[in-house]
């Protein structure tokens, strides 16, 4: 018997994001946990969601002497994150923190680059982004700053799609400008699942498992779409899997794959004079001396007739290889 997947439960809070509760049923004894346990780690860690990951902040800025006086205002642009801005309530970090926690929804692999222009009084909210024909925002009213009367607040700030959770500290981009400051990026569309496991009794067997799972998401997708993309994922994680074929490994071996070539000569037990000689010669195993005949070694220099019916003999004696006498052709 197939089992049956049923959404018991489904709502949507007021800051878009949603919920849903699953129920699939029946299951074979001990199946409710490994299909649970693997839909809760790719429904957290695999799904591709949208972030802003990098923000350039423009407004006034106050200068400051060495004495902590405050100077003259002028409209600039900051470029590190424990700046304050005139006329702005937020400091530059608490701006990053509420950028960082804007729902975005992209409808493209491609970096994007969205823009806000405020001048106060004003409520600043992400429903004033301008945004590109492929980004949306997925709540218009979450909070973003709050700029009073004759404040001026400007940012640009790049949207990415990814996966998982994306630490600055691990993967900084060089050669960006100064005052485009990254933040962590939390692509992860799905905020929380739990899932339980309970016995179900079908036709009288009560060695049955019920899975109750439940999806909380930011709101960029529904419950159901990640539910339906995670067992997807799983499906073609595991088909490769469906069909092996198991034959029996036999290792091939070429004359250059020949064991014996890959000895080193500190191997042949040489004289002194012998060793050196070779080692000038930049010949340091077997298998560079293999490119060598009888006549080629008398050519090494300060090797001598002794020296090469030494190495020859070692050769034949250890390793049953036999230079060629003649010279080879260059």
């Amino acid at each position: 018997m197939q089992f049956q997947i049923e959404c018991i439960e489904s709502k949507s809070e007021p800051n878009q994001t949603q919920y849903s509760k699953f129920v699939l049923e029946p299951l074979d004894r001990g199946q409710g946990t490994t299909i649970g346990n693997a839909l809760r780690r790719v429904l957290l860690s695999n799904l591709e969601g949208t972030a802003i990951t990098a923000v350039r902040i423009a407004g006034l800025v106050r200068s400051e002497n060495i004495r902590g006086e405050k100077g003259e205002t002028r409209f600039t642009t900051v470029n590190h994150e424990f700046a304050t801005l005139v006329g702005v309530r937020q400091d530059v970090l608490e701006l990053l923190l509420n950028m960082k926690d804007v729902v975005l929804k992209s409808y493209t692999a491609q970096p994007q680059i969205g823009r806000l222009n405020v001048t106060g009084p004003a409520r600043v909210t992400a429903g004033m982004f301008e945004l590109p024909s492929e980004v949306e925002v997925v709540d218009q009213n979450q909070y973003v700053a709050t700029v009073a009367e004759g404040g001026k607040l400007e940012m640009e700030f790049r949207i990415e799609r990814g996966k998982g959770y994306r630490s600055v500290d691990k993967f900084r981009e060089q050669g960006l400008a100064m005052d485009l400051l990254q933040i962590d990026a939390v692509f992860m569309p799905v905020n929380k699942v739990n899932y339980l496991v309970e016995d179900v009794r079908v036709d009288g067997c009560p060695e049955r498992d019920r899975l109750i799972l439940e999806v909380w998401t930011n709101g960029s997708v529904t419950p159901q779409e990640a539910l339906s993309e995670s067992a997807k994922i799983l499906v073609d994680l595991l088909n490769p899997l469906k069909d092996i074929s198991l034959e029996p490994f036999e290792p091939e071996f070429t004359s250059e794959e020949d064991p014996a070539s890959q000895v080193p000569i500190e191997e042949l037990n040489l004289s002194v004079r012998a060793y050196n000689c070779l080692k000038r010669a930049q010949i340091n195993s077997v298998s560079d001396l293999m490119g060598y005949s009888q006549e080629d070694l008398l050519e090494i220099k300060n090797f001598g007739q002794k020296s090469a019916e030494e190495v020859i003999e070692a050769l034949q004696r250890r390793l049953g290889i036999m230079l060629p006498h003649d010279k080879n052709p260059k």
